[in-house]
């Protein structure tokens, strides 16, 4: 789809965690077109630091050279989220180091902060006319990740879980699992949108949330929070964590992505982690998470090899189109993007309408050249 020259370009994507030697590396085959965006966006799911000794409660705690940071600059990002679930994995030290070490490449940070009222601050960035506003949260939260009045952390969405026994005549039988938002984050989040709202002509949101590894399924918390934000006056919502795509939404005439996957991450099968109590839990979530020797540095199922970058156009004041480049995740843990003519392209929009439709949201995807319009159905 051709742009015109006063359109704004937005670019955003799931998880990034380069873990080599040269992290750029990773970006190889997508930095010519991330650059080519007016704003790109990231999720860090990775601590940049070489100081800090993992948390308890930190369940697969991995860091990186700080120079990583040039690496994610010079891919052409120039918004990060740092409010993930492994923020705080190394302590604060770590922490603040990451931040700084972005901040210092000219990277704006969202949704982390010294406290509370910096985790919620909005990032304004003007382009082309318009003015738009980033807001971060994170519902992923191990104890002690979230920012409070005199701590560090990132900006909480939490969530709570309720099982409800089925068959309340038959112990240990399977039950059905409730989610509900926390009232006081979701009253502040609210409170936020609308302050941001009045700032800026757009507002978008990233959160950090959602089922892990299980594919399609979308939480009822995540559902809640989504209609909640755009009633508020929220305009885009980008989601990752999940590890794998989720399918998207139009409400109200806004595009709710819940999940973009990963984008660029390294994870090599590695005897502690496959050992690892955290690892044997949470891998019988999908069947097909094996170790697989053509992707040494990718562990992690089939499904997360299909990924996207989201793209939106806005052009006076207004988002004029949302869209995804299909992706796909190679041998060399880097993405790819695809071209309509490869046969994994088709194996994306297929995917992305096998789970939109079972999780009975309302997206349609028409595909135009090497694009996938979103629409609503």
């Amino acid at each position: 789809m051709v742009n015109k020259a006063d359109d704004l370009v937005l670019y955003a994507v799931g998880d990034v965690a380069p873990y080599r030697e040269d992290p750029s590396s990773i970006f190889q085959r997508v930095a010519a077109t991330l650059g080519q965006a007016d704003i790109a966006f990231c999720q860090l799911e990775i601590n940049l630091t070489h100081r800090g000794t993992p948390l308890p409660q930190a369940r697969l705690a991995m860091r990186a050279d700080p120079i990583t940071a040039q690496a994610i600059k010079e891919a052409g990002f120039n918004i990060v989220s740092f409010a993930s679930n492994h923020c705080m994995d190394w302590g604060r030290e770590a922490f603040f180091d990451t931040i700084n070490a972005l901040r210092e490449q000219g990277l704006t940070v969202i949704g982390v902060g010294s406290n509370i009222e910096e985790a919620r601050k909005p990032a304004f960035v003007e382009c082309k006319g318009t003015r738009i506003a980033f807001l971060a949260y994170n519902t992923i939260l191990p104890q002690g990740y979230w920012a409070e009045i005199n701590r560090p952390g990132c900006a909480p969405m939490r969530g709570f879980t309720l099982y409800e026994q089925i068959e309340h005549d038959q112990p240990g039988t399977p039950s059905r699992t409730h989610t509900f938002p926390h009232k006081d984050d979701l009253k502040a989040m609210v409170n936020d949108i609308r302050q941001a709202k009045s700032q800026a002509d757009l507002v978008i949101l990233s959160m950090h949330w959602g089922i892990h590894f299980i594919p399609a399924v979308i939480a009822d918390y995540q559902r809640e929070v989504t209609r909640v934000a755009i009633d508020a006056g929220a305009d885009l919502i980008l989601g990752h964590h999940a590890h794998i795509l989720k399918g998207i939404e139009v409400y109200a005439g806004k595009v709710i992505f819940y999940s973009l996957c990963n984008f660029a991450l390294d994870l090599s099968p590695t005897k502690e982690i496959l050992e690892s109590p955290g690892h044997k839990e949470i891998s019988v979530l999908n069947v097909n998470w094996q170790p697989d020797p053509e992707y040494p540095t990718y562990f992690l199922p089939p499904d997360s090899r299909k990924t996207m970058i989201a793209k939106c156009v806005i052009s006076n004041k207004e988002i004029k189109s949302v869209s995804f480049l299909p992706t796909y995740i190679n041998k060399q843990s880097q993405p790819e993007i695809l071209s309509s003519q490869d046969e994994r392209f088709d194996e994306v929009v297929g995917y992305m309408e096998e789970i939109t439709r079972d999780q009975g949201l309302n997206a349609k995807y028409v595909i135009e050249g090497d694009e996938v319009l979103i629409q609503e159905a």
